[in-house]
């Protein structure tokens, strides 16, 4: 604690960047006389926030118990069913369809079904029976499944809290969250305003690190635990690694103009084209999850979209059975990009991207399992059903199919063989469809120095999966964040070599990872040779700022 009234400078890494001022919150320390800033109640708009409580009767009291678990898994799965369908709110889905398959699976509750049967009070039942999955997870050597263990300990909290009756914590809106983690629900249920949040843990690539680079919250992660103990006024750095506590008058109205000068850079997106300083013109596009993130911003912002996640427009089995549904959804989408291209990718299921009676469950190592084009070619009536959908929507406009987690040859074939008999049979049946061009992802190494064999219309590389697969590092890990530099040798190369081949054999390629979206590394990938880049939506002034700044050496 800071007893001299000085400011304190606390260091830390960057997993979103940008600048906040405010109050700090303490995550999990604000009680009543702490001194920390006040975090208000917020009633669920279920109720849910009142107890849930058991009958009196010593030999009702295990139905009675049974009963009250019962009710609040519904009414947490009801909460994140409405969390989940909040506008702007679709790069989540995944995460929360995540939580509530967890919180539908029997596996999960049964245990403490059992124990509430033996007689354990439900809250405790609850808590060892999240144990036996929370655990493993915590204890796992891959970082990938020590993430996920937040998730789950997040579910565990949410229905807790609906058994004590205790009411759900919103954090105010323009503080600057001070906590050892945060769960992704947390982020979710925040209205950040202009806040911002500084992690003791934390990794720049987990969930909730997305969420924030996605929606423009600046975020520290690794910062000394001496930050839990710091009240009042901070300034939040994030672009340079830093948490300024008691900051002192001058500093405070130093970066404020610092702050209102990068707002106004953040906030205008330019609608001219994109063009470095010696005169050549780089394509910036955005990725997109559902038409509801394009509400607010003009299409004449961008020149296309580059990626667009079908997997998060589609959360249901019932979805990717539903041709009609699917090309409804696939026409708005074209509308508003009015003419400029739109690249849709398939389904990329599995990973940490479940979708329920589609996905495998309970692989060993999901990122490395059935997802992507390896689980579509394993559902070929499903695979169907959305290239017809995308062939009918490409009469519409220029759309592209974009193939993920391609790993061989072989995958590519089938996939063209399958569009091939799904557009000749729309074209038989007297329906409106067009071929639409058929791209790969390049995020598997080994399709990455084997580029050359495959049969593709355009790559589009995700940095993040392979920067994850070239490193064989998770991308949740804070102790092995070094190793998830995107810009180091091991990836330029890769990429370098992908454009070079592209290029002999008239293949155009974009990326559609972070990195794009991140102005620190567009120089870089401008010198690769790279000039079309995919980027989240909020990073679009940013980036072209930077393509702007940009000369050939």
């Amino acid at each position: 604690m800071n007893r001299e009234g000085g400011p304190v400078h606390l260091r830390g890494t960057c997993a979103a960047p940008g600048l906040a001022l405010g109050p700090l919150v303490q995550l999990g320390m604000a009680t009543p006389g702490s001194g920390h800033a006040p975090l208000a109640p917020f009633e669920s708009p279920l109720g849910a926030g009142e107890p849930i409580r058991a009958g009196g009767d010593a030999r009702a009291g295990a139905a009675a118990g049974a009963a009250q678990l019962r009710s609040a898994i519904e009414v947490a799965c009801a909460e994140l069913a409405l969390l989940m369908g909040r506008p702007h709110e679709n790069d989540a889905k995944a995460l929360i369809a995540f939580q509530i398959a967890m919180l539908e699976d029997p596996v999960v509750s049964d245990p403490a079904f059992a124990a509430i049967a033996r007689g354990v009070p439900p809250k405790q039942a609850w808590r060892e029976s999240l144990a036996l999955q929370i655990d493993p997870y915590d204890s796992a050597e891959d970082e990938y499944f020590r993430g996920r263990a937040v998730d789950l300990r997040d579910l565990r909290d949410r229905v807790a809290r609906l058994l004590s009756g205790a009411a759900v914590v919103r954090l105010p809106p323009g503080s600057i969250v001070v906590a050892a983690d945060l769960t992704p629900s947390q982020f979710l249920e925040t209205v950040w305003a202009e806040g911002g949040i500084a992690l003791t843990g934390g990794s720049a690539n987990s969930h909730v690190a997305m969420l924030a680079r996605a929606r423009g919250v600046p975020m520290l992660i690794g910062l000394d635990p001496a930050a839990r103990d710091h009240r009042g006024q901070a300034l939040l750095d994030a672009d340079n690694g830093l948490l300024i506590a008691s900051p002192d008058p001058g500093t405070s109205a130093d970066f404020a103009r610092r702050r209102r000068t990068s707002q106004s850079g953040r906030g205008l997106v330019p609608t001219a084209p994109a063009v470095t300083a010696d005169g050549e013109r780089v394509l910036v596009m955005i990725n997109v999850a559902d038409a509801t993130d394009l509400h607010e911003l003009d299409p004449a912002n961008c020149d296309g979209i580059g990626l667009l996640r079908t997997e998060l427009l589609f959360r249901e089995l019932a979805d990717l059975e539903d041709e009609e549904r699917q090309f409804t959804a696939y026409a708005r989408i074209l509308e508003w990009a009015a003419g400029r291209p739109v690249t849709a990718r398939l389904v990329d299921a599995g990973g940490d991207k479940p979708i329920a009676g589609y996905s495998v469950v309970g692989e060993a190592n999901p990122f490395l399992g059935l997802r992507g084009v390896r689980l579509a070619l394993r559902q070929p009536r499903l695979l169907e059903i959305q290239l017809r959908a995308l062939a009918r929507a490409a009469v519409l406009g220029p759309l592209e199919i974009l193939v993920p987690m391609v790993t061989v040859p072989t995958e590519m074939r089938q996939v063209r063989d399958a569009l091939d008999r799904a557009v000749a049979a729309l074209m038989a049946a007297g329906v409106a469809s067009a071929r639409p061009r058929l791209g790969m992802m390049i995020e598997v190494p080994a399709a990455a120095l084997t580029c050359d064999a495959f049969a593709a219309d355009f790559f589009s590389i995700g940095s993040n999966d392979l920067l994850q697969y070239v490193t064989a590092s998770s991308r949740d890990s804070l102790p092995l964040a070094a190793l998830q530099n995107p810009m180091q040798e091991a990836m330029l190369r890769i990429m370098r070599q992908v454009l070079e081949s592209a290029k002999l054999h008239g293949v155009p390629v974009s990326l559609c990872g972070d990195m794009a979206s991140d102005p620190a590394c567009v120089a870089g990938l401008l010198e690769l040779g790279l000039r079309c880049l995919s980027v989240a939506p909020p990073a679009l002034p940013l980036v072209k700022a930077a393509i702007s700044g940009w000369r050939r050496g």
